[in-house]
């Protein structure tokens, strides 16, 4: 992305936080959130408009999104509102994981840790349904700039999700992700423009929520987007 004009929009709705990012990624950066509970879905497009301004719809290269896990029907509107513009707009969408945002936005390192920093591992833990856990251990690459995922997002029970953490063989950080998240937009937009950098142009019709169900759940939850 070279032209000063061209930017990336970050939406993130998968907790009662909503946040949204844009930056042109050289002098450009701005974010906010705002605190909106049950009322995301109602005021989403508003704070959107508002937010977009004094750019509008035509300066945007891509668009990143949160893709969960985190709030069904939260995530949900936001893959949604993303997808459409996206299409309407036709540019890239990237669909980022919720727990590699906070990933993200733990390892951000210094410049004096820029050496060491890849060697940590983080691994990240959040509530789900029936007493389980939203799950994965990132490490950051040995760049530096971009994510592994050492165990990938996954829903597991206390047992089992304590059971990897036994067996890792690197030493790891263990994060309990808080219920606010909108902060994370801005490394939703970073990871996003990562993979930007390298090439990545996906179709928005990929970008599907991720609600750690099983692979064909996940698939007719998707359906009537």
């Amino acid at each position: 992305m070279t032209n000063d004009n061209q930017y990336g929009l970050a939406l993130h709705t998968t907790s009662p936080q909503l946040g949204l990012a844009i930056s042109n990624f050289q002098s450009d950066p701005r974010a906010a959130t705002w605190d909106l509970g049950r009322d995301l879905s109602t005021h989403l497009h508003q704070h959107l408009s508002e937010f977009l301004l004094p750019n509008t719809w035509s300066d945007l290269a891509f668009i990143a999104v949160a893709q969960g896990p985190g709030s069904f029907t939260g995530t949900r509107i936001g893959v949604v509102t993303a997808r459409t513009l996206a299409q309407q707009l036709d540019i890239p969408l990237f669909a980022i994981s919720t727990l590699a945002a906070v990933a993200w936005s733990v390892m951000l390192p210094g410049k004096e840790q820029l050496e060491t920093s890849h060697k940590r591992a983080i691994a990240l833990q959040m509530p789900a349904r029936r007493g389980q856990l939203y799950t994965a251990i990132y490490q950051q690459s040995s760049q530096g700039s971009s994510l592994t995922p050492l165990v990938p997002d996954a829903v597991m029970t206390p047992d089992i999700w304590q059971h990897v953490l036994d067996n890792q063989n690197l030493p790891y950080q263990l994060i309990e992700v808080s219920v606010n998240l909108g902060t994370c937009v801005t490394s939703v937009l970073e990871l996003a423009y990562v993979d930007w950098q390298q090439g990545k142009r996906p179709h928005w019709s990929e970008a599907l929520p991720f609600y750690g169900q099983h692979p064909v759940e996940q698939r007719l939850s998707a359906v009537p987007i």
